[in-house]
């Protein structure tokens, strides 16, 4: 099934600006970790495409954009350079890495979400899909460089801001609403939801009630 043109490009660019916000933070977890620059670039390349493959594979509609598209290799490329000579600026890696995060979860969110509603998936599964690709990159990212997926951590929220940027989006796309500046001020709201919830250590509740929630070190 072909997917309906998409004559403004608004979701290659976005994809390929999520691509790159996810790349970098898999530099910088990989600086955290004392990778190489190989190593850097795998892992950027990993959380970055990750997500991407997993919705395109999902899809079914051949070869990932990621294998079949070149210029979804330059963002890894770019993040992998910027973050081998900014080494006078990676003494607050932690809140870089999040930062870059929450940009690649804001944006693939949407275009995951908006993807599969081209693709005619009806608006639920669609913001299902959205969420899957936005949290695919990271958990892969954070597995490669064995940490605990920022998904599964209790003291955090993660996935609910991506459940809310898909969410939107698909109300958006389903009443004809979802353009490049709609599109971005979704963007910008899961953005803040993400920042808001990691500076506050916002929480959801635990799996079993009473059980004490560790603190984040």
């Amino acid at each position: 099934m072909n997917p309906i043109p998409d004559p403004t490009n608004i979701g290659l660019m976005l994809d390929l600006t999520g691509v790159f916000f996810f790349a970098m933070s898999g530099c910088l977890l990989a600086v955290r970790k004392g990778f190489d620059l190989v190593g850097s670039l795998v892992l950027g390349s990993l959380v970055g495409l990750g997500g991407g493959v997993i919705r395109d594979i999902i899809l079914d509609e051949g070869p990932p954009a990621a294998f079949s598209n070149p210029v979804y290799l330059l963002p890894p490329l770019i993040a992998t350079l910027l973050v081998y000579f900014m080494s006078s600026h990676v003494e607050r890696l932690g809140s870089w890495l999040m930062l870059f995060d929450a940009g690649g979860l804001a944006l693939f969110c949407i275009t995951g979400t908006v993807k599969a509603l081209d693709y005619n998936m009806n608006p639920v599964s669609a913001a299902l899909l959205g969420v899957t690709s936005a949290v695919g990159g990271g958990l892969l990212r954070d597995i490669a460089a064995n940490e605990i997926p920022q998904l599964f951590d209790a003291r955090d929220i993660y996935a609910i801001p991506a459940f809310v940027g898909a969410a939107l989006a698909a109300v958006m796309w389903t009443n004809g609403l979802y353009n490049l500046w709609t599109g971005m001020a979704i963007a910008a709201v899961v953005l803040t939801f993400r920042i808001l919830a990691w500076k506050f250590s916002w929480h959801s509740p635990l799996a079993v009630r009473g059980w004490i929630r560790q603190r984040r070190t």
